[in-house]
Formats: structure tokens, sequence, C-alpha cells
């Protein structure tokens, strides 16, 4: 059959095109498919038959060539941002009488080759069918990047950056049929208040927005004059007030679409009066700190106060930051700083009951007034309890405190805690089985024992007050309870199992290194955030750490660079009308500084109506990212086991799916297309994630602690949770370094997590997101050992190192200047653990080689067969 199409297209291109077989050889050459070669020389066929009948009258109008100097309409409408133009009813072929017809040579030809016909434009990478089974390794050498929605050039150029606006399909589906028929997650993942080197700030007195759904001005409205533009999410036509026609930037009059909030898809306005319910609340800060026994024992003060003491003069705020303390155990003790005492005065409240404020002021004082008191608390605060008996902690009644000592104003409580609450309000009982840790079927207790918590983070809420907290723990202590303090007051969680000063300084360095970014970095008070989308998309489920006031309102009484956000979406409406859908974030939120701000980033995405394109647009990181969101709200509404359940299932249905769009396909193989080729293992890291694995012992705390970092963390944080990176690293050269800072970092290749992966002549470095592990292999370089370790050989080598020495050799700056440029921009700080191979430490490390097989769960190939046997049920 081939060889006859081959024969066909050969002879009507020749005998029509009157070309050399020179030529015609040539053209086949560029097709690489013998299928597109078919339907390309059929459309050349009809384009050559209507060329001849047009030469006579060509050849007659050439005499007529020298008063037709005007281009003929060519009958194309421009059509909305983003969509190809289409022909006009009526319009006529372009032609330029006067101009001979020539055959088109190499180069024309392969300019105008999707003009002919829409089978002989190449299939795009993402469509590629792949062999899962027999392609073994899918895993790209360099990380994945998000894909670039398929937008024209113009508006790919002020679309929204990835690293704070994705969504799961970068081709919306037409309609909730064509969804549902993909079998695929649908939503955003959110990092709107992200560190920003550049970004665009708006000072003006009008901000303009939609008078119908209130969407901002972005770059992805159509003005349809100077004085009239149309919204891109509800289609409103508004008026231009007089003050958007001038332009700051360009110090210009009447050029509306140039100015900067229709430039950039992400702004920062100053906001006026408007956005103001009370006048802009000053920095606050209290410190919640637990000095029982236990506290005292674990160490952590010293570092606190250490970290506070460095850090004083650079938390956020201004001339009004105001900072308190409290401490607690079976008693709770408030701490006077009032400016003109002599020194910090302790007031102990010893009914837990009935907790109340010793003194209506100075508990909360102006941070440079009483700046010399404060530093004195700090250094004595570490002594203060040494010698105490007292193993109780009333951390319920501590918090009650902290409610009514932050209520008039608002701000952040960072907590302290080191075990059970076992006295007053919320007070909870150990619920851990340690003989349970391993089960492989029921995992209970994922959700909290009681209401205290989330009552107390949603009366905070209410009051623009957020809890921050730090657990640092060596014995259970329910953070399925305590979480919820933080989940549903927009606060943060820290968690340090086993933390000891001394005996665990990993940790310790850890909690320094992590208090230095939590003291310092940027935060925003009194923040709401909405999000709003195109006509006939709607949103059903938000995840993250908020409280969600209304429909589409999330209160977050403290916003922070770190934190992430996933919202799922549904297709209300069919969208059959519009080419494009946006989506927009508008965060509003009081600086440190006292500024009322509105941070805005918007998103535009195409709409498209086949199923094939859906699958090419798919953004695997940002599905995966949203399901584990999902499995998390699963395992604690239903059970552990149905949100595995609920994972496997996706990959099943997806695949299934794909495959009944691919015509010839084996039943025996498993394919995929290209832009899914990393699902099945991505689930499988899920699987095997601390979150979701059983058959494994994993703390409660662990995992409760997994689930809580899924549904707060970045998606670019998160997915180094889920599939860590692994690279070689004593063989690091500067082939393909880049340049940061005047440092040149290597850039080895990615590994997969395999053992088979690892050599015991190599080193290998593990990037899991919030923890880092060296492998040194048995029979490893002893030059690399000595120039990057500092030890002469293997055997040498400490059983717990944790740092790398600064050594002046290639190697060691190569490879320190690597882990560096890893480090760099993470909310937490990775631990550093050097494993030798064949040490008891290395346990750890290869629970993270997701391919492989453990004694509960699959191995990646092993994990596709089960995947390919569902589907064939």
């Amino acid at each position: 059959m081939s060889e006859i199409m081959w024969l066909l297209s050969f002879s009507v291109i020749f005998y029509l095109a009157s070309m050399d077989i020179f030529t015609a050889f040539h053209i086949l050459a560029i097709i690489n498919n013998v299928y597109s070669a078919f339907f390309f020389f059929f459309n050349f066929y009809l384009f050559m038959i209507v060329t001849e009948r047009e030469r006579g009258a060509e050849t007659q109008a050439e005499g007529e060539a020298g008063s037709m100097h005007r281009e003929p309409d060519v009958g194309f409408d421009p059509g909305s941002p983003g969509s190809r133009p289409g022909p006009k009813a009526g319009a006529k072929p372009l032609r330029h009488p006067g101009i001979p017809i020539q055959y088109p040579g190499m180069n024309q030809l392969s300019s105008s080759l999707g003009g002919l016909s829409l089978q002989s434009s190449p299939q795009p990478e993402s469509l590629r069918p792949v062999n899962l089974t027999q392609e073994r390794n899918i895993l790209p050498m360099a990380p994945v990047w998000p894909p670039v929605p398929n937008l024209n050039l113009d508006l790919k150029k002020l679309n929204c950056s990835p690293d704070s606006f994705r969504c799961t399909l970068t081709n919306i589906p037409q309609t909730q049929a064509l969804l549902n028929k993909a079998k695929l997650p649908l939503g955003l993942l959110l990092h709107p208040f992200r560190d920003l080197t550049q970004l665009p700030v708006i000072t003006s007195n009008t901000i303009v927005r939609c008078r119908s759904c209130r969407t901002y001005i972005n770059p992805f409205v159509s003005f349809i004059d100077q004085r009239r533009w149309k919204c891109n999410l509800c289609y409103r036509v508004n008026d231009v007030p007089e003050e958007f026609m001038y332009n700051p930037v360009t110090r210009s009059y009447g050029e509306p679409h140039k100015r900067p909030e229709v430039q950039n898809s992400t702004v920062e306005f100053i906001a006026s009066s408007d956005y103001m319910l009370r006048p802009p609340q000053p920095a606050v800060y209290l410190f919640v700190l637990d000095v029982s026994h236990n506290a005292v024992e674990a160490g952590y003060l010293t570092i606190l106060c250490q970290s506070l003491l460095e850090n004083l003069d650079k938390l956020p705020g201004d001339s009004r930051t105001r900072i308190g303390f409290m401490t607690f155990d079976s008693t709770i003790h408030f701490y006077n700083l009032q400016e003109g005492l002599s020194q910090p005065q302790m007031l102990i409240v010893s009914d837990i009951d009935d907790v109340f404020l010793p003194t209506p002021d100075s508990l909360l004082v102006n941070l440079y007034e009483s700046k010399e008191l404060i530093k004195d608390l700090l250094n004595a605060l570490p002594n203060m309890f040494t010698n105490t008996r007292e193993t109780h902690s009333a951390l319920g009644p501590a918090l009650q405190a902290a409610f009514k000592l932050m209520s008039p104003t608002g701000g952040r409580v960072s907590v302290f805690q080191t075990q059970l609450p076992s006295l007053g309000a919320g007070l909870l009982q150990s619920r851990e089985d340690p003989n349970q840790r391993s089960s492989t079927k029921v995992v209970q207790h994922l959700g909290p024992a009681t209401d205290f918590y989330k009552k107390l983070a949603l009366d905070c809420s209410g009051q623009q007050t957020a809890v921050d907290l730090f657990l640092l723990s060596s014995q259970y202590s329910d953070l399925a309870s305590l979480a919820c303090m933080s989940k549903y007051s927009a606060g943060c969680i820290y968690y340090y199992p086993s933390f000891h000063f001394t005996h665990n300084p990993s940790q310790a360095e850890k909690l320094q290194k992590d208090l230095k970014r939590y003291l310092t970095r940027k935060i925003g008070f009194e923040a709401v955030m909405r999000i709003r989308c195109t006509k006939g998309l709607s949103m059903h489920t938000f995840h993250g750490n908020f409280f969600v006031r209304s429909t589409d309102l999330l209160s977050l009484a403290n916003i922070n660079p770190d934190a992430g956000f996933a919202v799922q979406l549904s297709i209300e409406e069919n969208l059959t009308d519009t080419s494009l859908v946006c989506f927009q974030t508008a965060l509003l939120y009081t600086s440190s500084k006292g500024e009322r701000r509105i941070r805005v980033h918007t998103l535009c995405l195409p709409v498209v109506s086949s199923l094939a394109d859906v699958y090419a647009g798919v953004d695997v990181q940002a599905a995966i990212c949203l399901l584990a969101n999902m499995a998390v709200d699963r395992s604690i509404s239903s059970s552990l086991s149905d949100a595995r359940d609920a994972l496997v299932n996706a990959v099943v249905d997806s695949l299934s799916a794909y495959g009944s769009t691919v015509s010839n396909l084996q039943h025996s193989a498993l394919i995929a297309p290209s832009s899914l080729k990393l699902f099945p293992l991505y689930v499988l890291a899920l699987l095997k994630q601390k979150a979701f694995r059983t058959g494994t012992s994993t703390r409660l705390d662990d995992r409760v602690y997994a689930m809580c970092q899924i549904k707060c963390q970045p998606l670019v944080h998160l997915m180094k949770m889920i599939h860590p990176n692994l690279y070689r690293i004593d063989r690091l050269t500067d082939e393909g370094a880049i340049h940061v800072n005047d440092r040149v970092v290597p850039q080895p290749p990615l590994q997969k997590l395999s053992a088979e992966k690892l050599t015991r002549e190599g080193a290998f470095l593990m990037d899991c997101g919030s923890v880092f592990y060296i492998w040194i292999g048995k029979s490893c370089d002893n030059n690399f050992i000595e120039d990057v370790l500092g030890y002469p050989n293997f055997a040498s080598i400490p059983q717990k190192m944790t740092h790398l020495p600064e050594l002046d050799t290639l190697s060691s700056e190569r490879a320190r200047s690597f882990i560096t440029w890893l480090r760099d921009n993470r909310p937490l700080s990775p631990i550093l653990h050097v494993v030798k191979d064949e040490s008891p430490a290395k346990t750890e490390f290869f629970q993270h080689l997701i391919e492989d097989r453990t004694e509960a769960a699959f191995s990646y190939y092993e994990f596709l067969l089960h995947i390919q046997q569902q589907i064939c049920k």
C-alpha cells in the first residue's frame, strides 16, 4: 500500500506540476509520514487544478498589471486575540495579477505547508504516542518545564508567569462533556504572593475595573475605541475613565492600551481608602512559648531567642511595629515590657479555666521604644526555666489569652509547642497506636480529635489574626488536631520531629535557618483573595490555609511569599462562543509598612473543541499537585485506602480515555500521549509519599505533616516532595553550567529514581525538597571523597555527617555551588545527610527510590502492568 501511495503521489506531482524528478524527490523528502504525504499531495493536486484553470486568465491580465498596484482584499477577519483569523464569506483566494505563476521551491513549500491541509501539519510532540511498558527511560535529563499555552506570540509575551499562576490544562475544553470524556482534573495552582524581582507598582486615583463583574483591567481586555473597553471575563463594555487616558510611563495622552495595567499580567496597585474597612493595621507579632520541662530539655529557646536578637531590626514593619511575649506550662506568664521599666516584669495567670489579661496595656509594646527591654527578656528567657519540674502544657488557655491580646489590632501569633496539650481547654490524649504504623489497611485519626482549635482559629481569622505553629516534638503530639489552629487562620505549620538542641544538631540547624527566613520574609496583613474566571467557568473547591468567607472570597489574616493555593474548576456553560478564557486572582492586603495594596495576576488560555487538543495541553505537574490536594481531602473525609484508589483510578481513567481516541491501538500496549507519559510515575511517587504510603512504618504526626505540606506548598516545592531529583555529583563539570551571581553552577543530568542507576563507584545527590541526601558508594573514588568531604577514604567518613566542608579544591567548589543553587529560594532550609553505602541510615534514602519495588508497594514497571490490567478489565 505504501509503495502505491509513493508512486501515485510521485506521478501526480510530476504530471500536473511538470516538475523534474529531482525537485519532486526533494518535496517527498520533507514529508515524514507516508499518510501525511498522501493528504499533502491530494491537496496539492486540487491546488494545481485551480491554478491551471486560472493560468490563461492571468496571462491575459498581465497587460493590465501596470494599473493594479493596490493589494487585493485577502478576506480575513482579525478575530479575537489569540484566535486564528478565518476567511470572510465570499472572499476570493489571494492572487496578485501580473505576477507569473512559479512552482514552489523548497523554501516556499516549507513555509506554506500549513495552509494546504490540516493533515499535513506535523503532530505536536505532546501528542506523540508513548508505549510506557517499552519506553522505560521516560524521565527527561533536565527538569520538566510547564507547557506554554498555544496562543499567538503577542499574548504569550503578555501572559502570567507559570510560577505564579498555572492551570492543569493549558487548552480548556469547550464543554463539560468534553472534559468528562478526557477524564482529567481541571483546576488552578496559585502562588500569589511569591517574591518578585520585578513588579509594576501602580499609584492612581482610579483603579479601572469592570462595572459588572469587578474584574481589574488587564492585558486581555479589548479596546473598542479609545473611550471604551470590553471585559474579558463577562464581556461587558465599560467606559475608559479620563485619568486612564494618560500614560504615566510614556507621559503621553490618548493611548490607554499602552498603560502598565494593560501591558503586564502581574501588577500591584496602591489602593485608596475605598479598599479599607479601617485604617491599615501596624505589624504586630506575638510569640507564645512552651516552657514546660520537655521544652526546656529540648533546648529550642536558645535558638529562638538568639534568632530573634539577630533579626529584631529586620522584622517587617515600620515605626508602629509592636511585639509581645507569653510563656506557658501549667500556668500562663505575660511580660510587661512598658518603656521606662528597669527590667521586664513577669505577670502570672494561674486560673487557666477563666483566662484574663493581667493588664490591658504594656503586653504588646512598640518595638523601637522598648527595644532594650525586649533584648533583656530574650537574653534571659533561655535560662529562666532551667530548673523547672513542670511537665504539663496548657496550650489551649494560652491560645485563648493570645486571642484576647491580639483582637484589637490583629497580626501574627507564633506558637512553639513540644508536647501534647495536657491541661485546660483543648487538652488532648494520645491516639496513636505504634503497632499500626505499618498498617496496609486502615489508618485512623487523620482528622482532629476536637473542634476547639478550629473554632479558635476561626475566631482569630475574624479578628485578622493568624496563628503559626512550630511543633518540636520527640513524641506523638496529635498534629492532626493542633494543625487546625493554622489551617483556618491562614497560618503556617513547621514540624521538627525528634528535635533536640544537642542530640539532633541537624534539626537544630534547620530550625535556626527556618527562623531566619520566617522572621525576615515579606508579610501581608488583613488580606482577602478573590479568584475570577470567564463566564461559563466556575470554582467549587479551594485548597490551602484560609477561611472561605463567601463562595469565592478567601479570608487570609496573614499572607506570606511561601504560601500556595489550589482551586478546582468546572464548566457550567459551553464555551462555544469564545476562543479564549481568562482567570484573574486579586489579593488585597496591608503591607508591613501600612499600605493597602492589591496584587493582581491574570492568566489567558485557549479554548479547544477536540479531545486531542485537550490531551496536548495537559500540564502533568499541575495535574498531579491538584490530585494530591484532592487525595488529602479524601483521606480525611473518607479513608486513606479510598484516596489511594482514587489516585490509581485517575491514571486508569485518563489513559483508558486516551486509548479510545487512538486508532490501531494494540491492546497489549499501555499507550499515553507524551504530555501524560510522566503521569503514572508521578502517581506512583505520590502513593509512596509519607502522606499516602501504607505498609511502611510511618508515624502519625509525620503522615499528617506531609498532608499539611501538600495543602499549602507552591507547586515548585511540592513537586520535589512528590518526586525527588537525583543527580550524580562525583563527575561534575562546567559543561552546560550556568552563571549565577558570578558563580559557576554545574548542571548534571537527572537520574531516574532507581537503585539500578546507583553505582558503588559514584556519589549521588538526592533533592527531596526539605532534605538532601548524598549517597557515597563503597568504591567511590578517594580523590572525590578527600576533595569534597575532606576525608582520606570511604571508611573514614563519619556515620552522621551533615555538612560539606569548604575546601580549596575544584570538586568541592563545584559541589557546594550546585547544592547552594538548589537551596536558594526555598521556604524551608533543607537538612543535608551524607549516607554511606551499607550504613543503617541508607534505609530512608532508598525509600525515595520510587521506581523500585518494596515489600508493600509496586515497582514502576509492576505499577504499569497493574494499570494496564485495570484498563483491560
